[in-house]
Formats: C-alpha cells, sequence, structure tokens
C-alpha cells in the first residue's frame, strides 16, 4: 500500500513561499480514524486540501465508505490536476472528486464510479466554490496548510463544521485557536506526538528530523504534530489519575502569578484546590470533566488569572552574569519562578531579586475543588 499522499498545496508558488506541503501517511489516518467512526454514519465527509487522486485521506474514506457509513465523500484541493504527487501547481483548472459508494460490488472506488468537476477558480480552500462545498459537509478531515491554520480553523467555526485536522502543538496557544480549546470547542485528538511526513526533494534539507529514503524521496517528521477535533472521543473521558501530594518546597508559587508551578502532568498534586500552571503537553490528557482550563501565558489569561507583577525595571542576564542588553519587559505575562537555576538567561533587579521563566503554562483547577 502506498504511502502518503494527503496533498497540502501551496497557496504560493512563488519562491520563499511558506514549505506548507507535508503529507500524511495513510497509516497515520488510519491509525487515527478508527476512533471516530461512530461520527461518519450517513455523513457528508469534505477533504478540502486533498488532490483527490493522490489523498491518503481520499483512499482510506473511499475504501472505507460502506464500512463507515458515509453518505458522501467530496474532495477538492488547490488548482493542481498533475498527478505526481509534488506538482508545481500550473494547471488553469482546478477538479473536485465526488464518490458516493461502490455501485458494482467488487468494495473497490473504481474511476467509473467517481464523478469529476471542474472548478472554475483554482481550489483555493477560501474560494467561494470551495465553501459551497463545504457548506454540503457534515464532517470536514483533511492536513491544512501550517501556515494558514488560523485562517482554516476559522473558517470551520464561522460554518460550525465538525472536524479532524491535522495541525503542529504551537498552534495549541494561538491567540485565535487557544480560546477554542478553553472554552471546549476544540481538542486534541487521540495520536499526538511524532508523524513523519514526506516532503518536495526541492524542499531545504535540515540538520535533524529530514532524510531521505533509498527511492530518493526526502522525508521530514515533527515530534509536535497533533490531530485537532470537535468530534467526541473516549480518550477525553478518561480520569487522569492523580497520586502525588501537596508540598509548597515541590510545588513553588509563581514570581508573578497566583499559581503553582507543575512541570510534568504526571506530577499534578491530588490535594491542591488552587490554579495550577501546566505544561501545554497536559492538553493530550485533559479531561474538562475533571479539570477546568483558566488561560494561558502571554495570552490574556487576565480575567481568570491576573498576573501580580511586571519586570520593566528589571534587566536580562547570561547565566555567565553578563548583561543581554534586554529589559525584562521580555518577561512580562510569562510564568516566572524566583532564583536562578544557572542554565539559561535571568533576570535581576537593582535590589538583586531573580527571576526565570518557565516554558509556556496552561493554567488549570480542579473542578472538584
Amino acid at each position: 500500500m502506498t504511502t502518503t499522499r494527503s496533498v497540502i498545496r501551496h497557496l504560493n508558488a512563488a519562491k520563499g513561499a511558506k514549505q506548507d506541503e507535508f503529507y500524511t501517511e495513510l497509516s497515520d489516518i488510519e491509525k487515527e480514524l478508527r476512533h471516530y467512526r461512530k461520527h461518519f454514519k450517513g455523513k457528508v465527509v469534505y477533504l478540502n486540501c486533498d488532490d483527490p487522486r493522490e489523498s491518503n485521506f481520499f483512499r482510506y474514506f473511499s475504501y472505507n465508505f460502506e464500512k463507515l457509513g458515509l453518505k458522501k465523500l467530496i474532495a477538492s484541493c488547490y488548482k493542481s490536476q498533475d498527478a505526481d504527487l509534488f506538482s508545481q501547481y500550473d494547471s488553469e483548472r482546478a477538479v473536485y472528486l465526488e464518490y458516493e459508494g461502490d455501485k458494482n460490488n467488487n468494495r473497490v472506488p473504481d474511476p467509473d464510479e467517481i464523478a469529476i468537476e471542474h472548478l472554475e477558480g483554482d481550489g483555493d480552500f477560501r474560494s467561494a466554490e470551495s465553501i459551497e462545498l463545504l457548506k454540503q459537509a457534515d464532517v470536514v478531515v483533511t492536513n491544512p496548510p501550517f501556515s494558514l491554520f488560523r485562517e482554516y480553523v476559522a473558517q470551520l467555526m464561522k460554518y460550525d463544521k465538525r472536524f479532524l485536522i491535522v495541525g503542529n502543538q504551537g498552534a495549541i496557544t494561538y491567540k485565535e485557536t487557544f480560546p477554542l480549546i478553553a472554552a471546549n470547542k476544540m481538542w486534541l485528538g487521540v495520536n499526538n506526538g511524532d508523524m513523519k511526513f514526506r516532503v518536495p526533494n526541492h524542499y531545504e534539507a535540515r540538520e535533524t528530523r529530514y532524510w531521505v529514503d533509498e527511492h530518493g524521496q526526502a522525508w521530514r517528521s515533527l515530534g509536535n504534530a497533533c490531530w485537532f477535533t470537535n468530534l467526541d472521543i473516549a480518550k477525553r473521558h478518561e480520569e487522569l489519575i492523580l497520586f502525588r501530594k501537596y508540598d509548597p518546597a515541590v510545588y513553588p508559587t509563581y514570581d508573578n502569578y497566583d499559581a503553582i508551578e507543575v512541570s510534568k502532568t504526571s506530577e499534578i498534586p491530588e490535594d491542591y484546590p488552587g490554579v495550577m500552571g501546566v505544561p501545554v503537553t497536559f492538553l493530550d490528557k485533559h479531561n474538562p470533566d475533571q479539570f477546568e482550563i483558566l488561560g494561558t501565558t502571554q495570552r490574556g489569561c487576565h480575567d481568570a488569572v491576573p498576573d501580580t507583577k511586571k519586570y520593566d525595571d528589571y534587566r536580562e542576564m547570561r547565566p555567565d552574569g553578563s548583561p543581554t542588553g534586554s529589559s525584562g519587559g521580555k518577561t512580562n505575562e510569562n510564568a516566572n519562578l524566583a532564583g536562578n537555576d544557572g542554565k539559561k538567561n535571568y533576570f535581576i533587579n537593582d535590589d538583586g531579586h531573580i527571576v526565570q521563566a518557565t516554558y509556556k503554562r496552561i493554567f488549570i483547577r480542579r473542578k472538584d475543588s
């Protein structure tokens, strides 16, 4: 069986355009989609960033059409009609495909069972034609362009669509998307973390997470790939087992937030009733029946968890004690801890008070507290 061909098109093929072509492997699609089967019965599924002749998303849904009980499958992509996986988007007209199931009982989506329709425009997911197709859909499944993730999610919300899409962990804290996660309008899927993707061979080689296989095909892997969805899954209701006891010597309070630092999700104390700052990776274990998400650092959490201090009169220092020339204002609204671990830059004021910023934190509170 062939590997990934979920085609995410460049929306700007000019030199210097965003490198958005990451092609999801069929094995990753199968691994994730098996948790959502109940959501597809009698539904119209739209793959709006997928060349239907190359997409492994299209392959998965067409070959499992009857098993999933689909009503219709629609797929469209940006412009190209070239059968090459990494084509150059120079076709004059885009197409979309519709499939309504096996007609000759051979359990294979034959070419004569798939309707091919031309679009007047370029097939961009934001185009009027693509939006009309979107309006027909019950569920949208695809790997959208990473550089357009904010805009893509906003469109799904505008048209009130159910979805399952691929993104990267950084998208969690976008100012446009984090409020959706906090409000339980979007959450992480089942399999998040390492995923590998085919990429065009003209992409610049990287020192890490990049290789070329024996067939000359370039690959990249992401350690922070995520599935984002608003389809309910069993994992979302699994209770996180807590066994640690709160100890102020182990869980320091932030210098600028009335909350404690919990550096690992597995170390959330079972008996602490207040606000806790946890890593972004907590969301992979988040149960909305168990925890309330209050906000995140740097993303306007001031109503629920206001910062209590600014650092404009501090200055930034390197671990060796030399100044960087930057003021402490750059650490405002980070979750800062008093002290210096000697490993990273710190901030100090004229009174000698020292703080260091943690990584980005999400503020949570237990619902039973």
